[in-house]
């Protein structure tokens, strides 16, 4: 790729021996796959065993990726919004097979009386689409709720599942505020971040900020192509708000919460938070959830082509789960995590007892999750290297 260094790559960090493959693949993204700036972590038996970062924050090359660099890691934020809502059903604030409206009367408008909360964590509650949403209302989290409360199902909640790309961090986010009386990122700042120590939150501080990196865009990302036309079902779940153009640095999506998508952090963060539930709810003494939650979280509830992102999903309870071809995390099919398309990529292999996490600046091309952190993936967890990976 043209966008290859001739710089030397600059790598930091720690690798164990028997991971060495990852450092390897790790090296390779900036030699051949155009890498800017990146981070993995793997975490097994409760244990960092790779925790390396490497590249630049900005494309000129000239400004380091640091130990504390973090970056924007898109949809991996609706796994995190799943994770707080599992902790409130396990604390029994929340009931899995409720409906949404019991919690909040005023979404039980035009047939959503029927979506459970269930149906939401699952992507098939059918509520992916805001139609009539205005130009930033992302960003005005009143009119947004309100827009949603009005909007009908695509479908029979539950009878269906595509993708939720855009409202189902709004629609947890709602919940948990319902519930608890505070936003969804405060939530998981609180009841996640603070308490396993990572350093990953939607919604940031001003310190915070001051360490992102931008997410530089790539024009082999088909992601963005197909959401910015309106003619796709994800351009018409993006809206109006597509209008945005390269949203991803904007200032509102750093200091504000969008549930779905908005939540910035590193490898090493995102790594820990999945060896909470690569350890069955534990990790280092830590239990967030029960063994019993983190069976239920594991469940997969669908797998077919997704007329959303027109590849195949298998999706859980708020999580992704091993496919081989596209995201592959390992030889177990049992695995599962979240793809963010700007690249970034978390998993957890529960009969292992391990996780994984990448989070990059330079956006992933396709398919699926793109070649840089596919092979990160296949590094540390095995399994059949995908066709298209060189």
């Amino acid at each position: 790729m043209s966008n290859a260094p001739s710089a030397p790559i600059l790598i930091n960090g720690t690798c164990a021996p028997e991971f060495a493959h990852v450092r390897e693949e790790f090296e390779r993204n900036f030699r051949e796959r155009g890498e800017v700036g990146s981070a993995v972590c793997v975490y097994k038996d409760g244990r960092k065993v790779v925790d390396l970062w490497g590249g630049h924050k900005n494309l000129a090359r000239t400004v380091p990726w640091a130990e504390d660099t973090i970056v924007i890691m898109n949809s991996l934020a609706k796994s995190m919004s799943a994770l707080s809502t599992h902790i409130l059903i396990d604390r029994g604030k929340i009931e899995f097979d409720a409906p949404v409206a019991a919690y909040w009367p005023e979404f039980a408008q035009n047939g959503k009386d029927k979506v459970l909360i269930k149906h939401v964590l699952s992507h098939t509650c059918g509520c992916i689409f805001s139609d009539g949403a205005p130009k930033g209302s992302w960003f005005d989290w009143p009119l947004f709720i309100s827009i949603l409360e009005k909007q009908t199902p695509a479908w029979e909640p539950g009878t269906n599942g595509a993708y939720n790309s855009i409202n189902i961090g709004f629609l947890l986010g709602e919940v948990v505020h319902r519930v608890t009386g505070t936003t969804i990122g405060k939530f998981f700042r609180r009841e996640v971040a603070e308490k396993l120590g990572t350093d990953y939150n939607i919604g940031l501080t001003a310190s915070e900020i001051a360490r992102v990196s931008d997410m530089h865009e790539n024009p082999k990302n088909q992601f963005f192509q197909t959401a910015f036309d309106p003619q796709t079902p994800l351009g018409r779940a993006f809206g109006e708000n597509a209008k945005l153009g390269h949203f991803q640095n904007i200032r509102e999506i750093r200091e504000l919460e969008i549930p779905s998508f908005s939540g910035h952090g590193n490898a090493r963060a995102m790594a820990r938070n999945y060896a909470m539930l690569a350890g069955n709810g534990e990790v280092d003494g830590i239990r967030l959830l029960s063994e019993k939650a983190v069976e239920r979280a594991s469940e997969l509830v669908w797998e077919h082509d997704c007329m959303m992102t027109k590849r195949r999903l298998r999706m859980g309870y708020g999580f992704m789960h091993n496919e081989p071809n596209t995201v592959p995390m390992g030889n177990n099919m049992t695995a599962y995590g979240h793809t963010g398309t700007g690249g970034a990529f978390a998993w957890c292999d529960r009969a292992r007892n391990m996780s994984f996490a990448y989070c990059t600046n330079f956006q992933r091309e396709g398919p699926g999750i793109g070649p840089r952190g596919a092979a990160l993936g296949v590094a540390a967890g095995g399994g059949k290297r995908p066709d298209w990976l060189k």
